[in-house]
């Protein structure tokens, strides 16, 4: 269990991926495509958690060593895939001049890749979508304070409904439903948007 904050969509979150970026960028080119602002703080004026979520994109599952080497060498620990597949998981350094942030990294082809930038482009292409899904998250953040399992639980449909309208499979819906509603809290925030 732990606490759940959304607070109003603040306009230095861009400002804020673009110093992670400029701190992590360095260390996993050599072994990635690009890094993505994923999560709600990626959406403008989205309620949101007050966490950054980036996720480094690599060709192929091959990769990711190259990636976890290349993040130890500037303070991340690498932390397995949390119980999301396609998804590995990085702990920032305890001294790290950013504020709360989690970073990933994923293949370009993962399914949970497909879903954070699939909500993202959603939300951001629909604003009245993306007050919809802001005003689901404070009533669910009211309701559930102390319980980010159930908060995410309670995000799950709406997620699912917007992934079924950019073209995700019926297998894909029932793996990120299955992460969601089976550990939320497994390395931030299920596989759904904050």
């Amino acid at each position: 269990m732990s606490a759940v904050t959304v607070v109003p969509y603040d306009p230095s979150w861009p400002d804020t991926f673009a110093r992670l970026h400029a701190l992590v960028w360095p260390a996993v080119q050599h072994a990635s495509l690009r890094l993505e602002h994923v999560g709600s703080t990626a959406v403008p004026g989205l309620a949101a958690k007050p966490v950054i979520d980036a996720t480094i994109v690599v060709a192929s599952p091959r990769d990711i060593p190259f990636v976890v080497k290349g993040l130890v060498t500037i303070g991340y620990a690498h932390r397995g895939d949390l119980g999301v597949p396609g998804r590995e998981a990085f702990r920032a350094p305890a001294s790290s001049p950013l504020p709360a942030h989690h970073l990933y990294a994923s293949p370009r082809h993962s399914v949970s890749l497909r879903n954070h930038l699939g909500l993202r482009d959603h939300l951001r292409a629909h604003p009245e979508v993306a007050a919809a899904y802001g005003a689901l998250k404070v009533s669910l953040a009211q309701q559930f304070p102390d319980d980010i399992d159930r908060y995410i639980a309670g995000k799950t449909a709406f997620i699912l409904d917007v992934l079924a309208q950019v073209g995700l499979s019926a297998e894909e819906l029932q793996a990120v439903g299955e992460v969601n509603g089976a550990s939320g809290s497994g390395g931030g925030g299920g596989a759904g948007a904050r």
